[in-house]
């Protein structure tokens, strides 16, 4: 097992990792504790969080067990680990350590919503997750609270991912379209997945088959790029723009979710332009464009969290 630490005071910008990890972007990671999404107002702790990361190319030729824990403030703490390998840049892939974070919210209009919501929580930053699992995670979000959404991405795992050791104990990685597509919609169903067993058996097959591959999506123009993710099974707009913001990277994405939809009627009605797509392109444009995904993830923990 190797062990090593990040300055907080050498990246661009705060960066604060419970309110990255438990800000509704990714359902990975667990915390030692137990107590992933136990607190709506997570911020600022100095839990230990455990994932297991397939290799991602570029960054990792290997399957890679992690922990993270983050110790001292946003601006000057320190973030230890321990992996399997060198982890850092598994790390600065993950948690986008490499953004310039004051820069992309300078970038950012000057909104007093925003403004209170990046005050509040200040050193957020949005996620890498790997394609697969995130896609299926947002498949398991609809009309779910956050907690049940991890808690089924955590029962996925523990029963059907492959036994990863770090340091004497055993995690689990994130089962394969492989290892899914498998299952049955009744052994899913087990899982209290519901109704969304039979889209991520489906949508795994997809994938495990060569069917559609999400990862196609990372070459195309933004609104293509989300279309192309409409052809996964239990995949609308909403979920696909999930992933292509907190999985692939496209920061202009901005998820029409119960809480944006919030923020438009209650904040910016002209946003309002009826479908989802027009209404999307609005708001997008109100955020600022290029970096209206950051904008969207801090209103959305920020309403979230009931700062409002």
């Amino acid at each position: 097992m190797e062990r090593g630490a990040i300055d907080v005071g050498d990246l661009a910008g705060p960066f604060d990792l419970q309110a990255t990890l438990e800000s509704g972007q990714s359902y990975l990671w667990n915390r030692a504790d137990g107590e992933t999404y136990a607190e709506l107002h997570a911020h600022g702790g100095d839990a230990w969080y455990e994932t297991v990361v397939d290799p991602i190319p570029g960054v990792t030729d290997e399957r890679v067990a992690l922990r993270v824990r983050q110790e001292g403030g946003v601006h000057d703490g320190t973030l230890h680990w321990e992996a399997s390998t060198d982890a850092e840049p598994l790390l600065t892939h993950l948690l986008r350590l490499d953004d310039d974070l004051d820069a992309i919210l300078d970038a950012t209009p000057d909104l007093p919503l925003l403004e209170r919501a990046y005050d509040a929580y200040e050193g957020m930053r949005l996620t890498r997750d790997p394609v697969f699992p995130c896609l299926v995670s947002f498949i398991c979000s609809a009309q779910m609270r956050v907690a049940r959404i991890h808690g089924m991405q955590r029962r996925l795992r523990e029963a059907y991912g492959d036994g990863v050791s770090l340091g004497g104990e055993t995690y689990r990685a994130f089962p394969t379209p492989e290892q899914l597509s498998a299952r049955t919609e009744d052994e899913l169903r087990d899982l209290s997945l519901g109704y969304r067993a039979p889209y991520v058996q489906r949508t795994a097959e997809m994938v495990a088959s060569g069917e559609a591959d999400p990862l196609d999506a990372a070459d195309l123009p933004y609104e293509e790029a989300r279309e192309s993710l409409t052809r996964f099974v239990g995949v609308g707009d909403k979920v696909a723009d999930c992933v292509l913001l907190f999985s692939l990277g496209f920061l202009e994405a901005v998820p029409l979710d119960t809480w944006i939809r919030t923020t438009v009627e209650e904040y910016y009605p002209d946003c309002d332009r009826g479908s989802y797509a027009a209404t999307s392109r609005a708001i997008r444009e109100q955020f600022g464009g290029e970096f209206a995904g950051y904008a969207q993830t801090y209103v959305f923990y920020h309403l979230r969290a009931g700062g409002e």
